[in-house]
């Protein structure tokens, strides 16, 4: 419903949240997809390799609880770096799991993009007042936390 009661809004793209964030979400991957290609990395093995990034060792399906990728591009992804040689697998109690980490080379490849990145979301920030930051995250977790509430009960079907 619009301002008005019993009024309904007329649907136009360029108002439209979820096509904005869409279009906004590919114009900065694109952008940043250029360190990553420098790099001779794709834009999903980036993800993957920042996941990794985060922690000593990580289970491919944490890999994909934690990015917008499903299983089988994890899986592409993971093959590609390992033999790019930039993560390793290392065997886990559960046989049927390994664990992945950076190699050397991997964490040189991710230092190198995520300075850049970081560079890159620094200028990008700078358009925002402090305050509007702060609201922009906190709008973007309200956002994210709707979106999961939403998908919770479709799940359950």
């Amino acid at each position: 419903m619009s301002e008005a009661a019993g009024e309904q809004r007329r649907f136009e793209l360029a108002a439209f949240a979820p096509y904005r964030i869409a279009v906004l979400g590919r114009q900065i991957s694109e952008r940043l997809g250029a360190a990553y290609e420098g790099e001779g990395v794709t834009i999903p093995e980036w993800r993957v390799l920042a996941v990794i990034a985060q922690a000593p060792s990580v289970a491919a399906r944490d890999v994909v609880a934690k990015t917008p990728m499903d299983k089988m591009a994890v899986s592409r992804s993971v093959a590609s770096l390992e033999e790019k040689g930039l993560i390793a697998r290392a065997p886990t109690i559960d046989k049927r799991v390994s664990a992945l980490r950076l190699t050397r080379k991997g964490r040189a490849v991710f230092d190198r993009i995520a300075g850049i990145a970081l560079e890159f979301e620094a200028s990008l920030l700078s358009h925002l007042h402090p305050d509007e930051r702060r609201i922009f995250f906190d709008g973007l977790q309200r956002l994210e936390r709707a979106v999961r509430a939403e998908e919770a009960p479709r799940a359950a079907k």
